[in-house]
């Protein structure tokens, strides 16, 4: 979900563009990220309000984009706007890539901004960005199965989630194939909500470094509401495996699953492949354990900066600065994703998933703010490892939770 422009022609002479001289404004956003509609919007308000500008936008694919900004964030000649992912965020900033915003964040609607996405552009007390949108997940379920188990409303308590499993595994024991909720063994997305939502964390931050924290009787709470849930539906999902292996929208689409946790795009999957079910889901936030709340939730999704090197600073806080602006944010909503700088979300609340995920999204957050972290996902995910050996009982919750704690601090650590 991002949109980039590749390419440079920006100016030599770092001006604000209003002395009318021709200037191209190089934006690179994410492939997916934005509607069509809104960026060809944008691009001609922006070039209106500023003769002589160009905007040169090119879309960016996710695949090796890392690498791509990297090389590109050292050159002398970088884009002027970038959009990143969350968890890339500090890793930029604390390579002193990306131009501090913290002073124009006021004009940035910095009041609005996404609490969660906000925290995964701070770095060392200051802002390299502003957030762009998000999205998080939810509860999709069947509503003809829950009619149908005598369940009547959506549950919104831990409690209430756990009933509604055990009622339709009851309704529907006659088929040997049903699960009342399909859930990974290594879904650890889905296990933060439940760490966080007890009090805990996977990491925290000691001194200037970071340290695991799934040792604490907070995250184990939250690993062993993870285990209720896989034994009490008795879920055939892998317990080695995430829910990419195989993917989970293909399993919800064969009709024999009650309920899954996962995005919207995964929900947009299993109706194309199945048509049936488009008039049979529905959605609901990751419930709390305290009845009436919703669990935190991890938000994915992207932050908007400028890197150090923009030839056209000035100009590019005036692009994000209209992008901000609750035109683009309502259009952004109406394409489904959560704004990431305005709290109306009437926009995108017209639909069962739009609207848990605008219920749920002010309760999120985003991982570690450390550059340490993209190593903890990109290598032998320990979060991942944890939940296999204590699901599948080759580790008790002591030893797996040590056995990862040590392997976090190592990664963090170094």
């Amino acid at each position: 979900m991002a949109v980039a422009v590749a390419g440079c022609g920006t100016s030599s002479d770092g001006g604000s563009g209003n002395s009318g001289e021709p200037k191209t404004l190089t934006v690179w956003l994410m492939d997916g990220s934005a509607p069509t509609t809104l960026t060809d919007a944008l691009n001609k308000e922006f070039q209106d309000a500023h003769p002589g500008v160009t905007v040169k936008y090119e879309v960016q694919k996710w695949n090796g984009i890392q690498e791509k900004l990297t090389t590109a964030l050292t050159s002398n000649n970088p884009p002027d706007v970038i959009e990143l992912g969350n968890t890339q965020t500090a890793k930029f900033a604390a390579e002193e890539t990306l131009t501090d915003l913290t002073a124009d964040a006021s004009g940035l609607n910095g009041d609005q901004w996404l609490g969660g996405l906000k925290d995964s552009l701070t770095w060392d007390g200051k802002q390299y960005g502003l957030p762009f949108y998000a999205a998080n997940r939810t509860v999709i379920y069947r509503t003809d199965l829950f009619e149908a188990a005598g369940i009547t409303a959506a549950p919104t308590s831990r409690d209430e989630w756990v009933s509604a499993i055990e009622k339709l595994k009851a309704a529907n024991a006659a088929d040997p194939d049903f699960q009342p909720i399909y859930l990974p063994g290594q879904s650890w997305y889905v296990l933060l909500s439940f760490i966080w939502d007890e009090g805990g964390d996977v990491a925290e931050p000691q001194g200037s470094a970071w340290a695991g924290a799934v040792d604490t009787p907070q995250a184990k709470a939250g690993l062993e509401f993870y285990k209720k849930l896989v034994d009490t539906s008795g879920t055939k999902a892998p317990k080695d495996a995430d829910e990419a292996t195989p993917q989970q929208m293909e399993v919800f689409a064969t009709g024999k699953v009650g309920m899954m946790i996962g995005l919207p795009w995964e929900l947009a999957g299993a109706v194309k492949a199945n048509p049936d079910l488009k008039e049979k889901t529905g959605a609901f936030p990751i419930p709390s354990k305290t009845a009436g709340k919703t669990a935190p939730v991890f938000l994915g999704g992207s932050n908007l900066a400028i890197p150090a090197g923009s030839k056209n600073a000035d100009l590019a806080k005036e692009y994000l600065k209209l992008l901000s602006s609750k035109k683009y944010q309502d259009m952004l909503a109406e394409g489904g994703a959560v704004p990431g700088t305005s709290t109306d979300t009437t926009k995108l609340a017209t639909t069962p998933i739009g609207k848990a995920l605008a219920e749920s999204a002010p309760n999120g957050k985003v991982t570690p703010t450390t550059p340490s972290w993209a190593a903890v996902e990109a290598g032998q995910n320990p979060l991942k490892d944890m939940l296999t050996a204590y699901l599948t009982g080759a580790k008790p919750l002591d030893q797996a939770t040590a056995d990862a704690n040590a392997a976090l601090s190592k990664t963090l650590g170094g």
